[in-house]
């Protein structure tokens, strides 16, 4: 098995002292806000052998073993992160494999270059994930009941939004949404900016389940992407607690440390809250205009003290141990993994992992690991 060496991404939505504090190191100033334990081409994590993509290149089958090679390909199906958010990331949906398909391939044959800003498809994957709380975790995810919505809105008493009130009152549930989230992303900007500004004087005089949607738009004035957020369910996590969020569930990250796990994708189409290419009707394909909760998943304990975070996905498989003082697990398992140790100490093999490091162990590798402490475990499901 290889330690390894992870790159820190430095978006400008990072926070500047969640990951020094996990890894216990003096902040730097600069926003640190996603650090990558995988083989993505991006940013791959470094080990003794080589950057871990190269590794699996030179023999795919030997790293993931014999069943994931035949089932994902020569490549790691997933991608582990930490992510501290300290500011609102994007509003977001990602499309699923078929959708990921056609729309790579229109892409690729209207010739667009993939580092075209206005390119909505890198590759031909999906992107369905799931993020762990570690701290306290605020995140929007899916529509709430559009009566819900319309309470919400109406609440503000801001002239400009009744139009939209009235339409999530009149129209059957995926009617309602769809129309008016066309409406708050097609309306004239010079006329959204000034509702958003209203929004956001009554959010912030309002507070309380008012107050992130007042945060909103301090970080993002003007943007139609704060009422858009307002269609859709605000969550709090609990250290311990996640969110899955599935292939066209409009969703977005505002404050907090996880721990997130992916497919090895980065298929993006955004829906706001950016200064980046938005694309209406694509993204209205792809949006699914479903309400309802979000589903906060807890993890399900199994009798060896693997917590589980159960996901309809194959590609990745997130689960945790919060292992006593002295205690030792065989975690020997017939596929790749990645594990990630959060709390205290733990000893993999002949690694002693602290907080914030990782080790990244191939398909059958013998792992016995020892300690106490939190250890996140990302594989594939068998």
């Amino acid at each position: 098995m290889d330690r390894l060496d992870n790159t820190i991404r430095p978006y400008a939505w990072g926070s500047t002292t969640a990951i020094p504090r996990l890894l216990g190191v003096e902040p730097t100033g600069e926003p640190q806000a996603e650090m990558w334990m995988g083989a993505h081409p991006g940013a791959p994590s470094r080990t003794p052998r080589g950057p871990l993509n190269e590794v699996i290149d030179k023999s795919p089958e030997q790293e993931l073993g014999a069943r994931t090679f035949a089932r994902f390909g020569p490549r790691l199906p997933f991608l582990l992160k930490i992510l501290a958010a300290g500011a609102p990331l994007s509003l977001q949906v990602h499309p699923d494999l078929e959708q990921a398909k056609e729309g790579f391939e229109d892409e690729e044959r209207r010739g667009l270059p993939l580092d075209a800003p206005h390119r909505n498809y890198k590759d031909a994957n999906h992107k369905p994930e799931l993020i762990c709380a570690l701290t306290e975790f605020d995140g929007l995810c899916g529509f709430r009941v559009p009566d819900d919505a319309a309470e919400l809105l109406a609440g503000l008493d801001v002239d400009s939004l009744k139009p939209y009130v009235d339409l999530l009152h009149a129209h059957p549930e995926e009617a309602a949404l769809r129309e008016v989230l066309t409406a708050v992303l097609t309306a004239d900007p010079e006329e959204m900016a000034h509702t958003v500004a209203e929004t956001a004087a009554a959010c912030a005089r309002l507070g309380g389940a008012y107050a992130p949607y007042a945060d909103l738009a301090h970080h993002y004035p003007g943007d139609p992407g704060v009422i858009a957020a307002m269609l859709l369910n605000h969550v709090r996590l609990q250290p311990g607690e996640a969110l899955f969020l599935g292939a066209g569930v409009p969703h977005a990250y505002l404050s907090g440390l996880g721990v997130e796990i992916m497919a090895n994708s980065d298929n993006v189409l955004r829906c706001g809250l950016t200064p980046k290419h938005v694309d209406v009707p694509e993204l209205l394909r792809i949006v699914r205009f479903e309400a309802g909760d979000p589903g906060v998943l807890r993890p399900e304990a199994s009798p060896d003290g693997e917590e589980v975070y159960e996901t309809p996905i194959d590609e990745f498989r997130l689960s945790r141990y919060v292992l006593p003082e002295d205690t030792t697990h065989d975690l020997t398992r017939p596929a790749p993994q990645i594990l990630l140790c959060t709390a205290g100490t733990v000893r993999v093999g002949e690694h002693p992992l602290a907080p914030g490091e990782s080790v990244f162990v191939p398909a059958g590798e013998p792992t016995v690991v020892f300690g106490g402490g939190t250890l996140f475990r990302a594989t594939v499901v068998a």
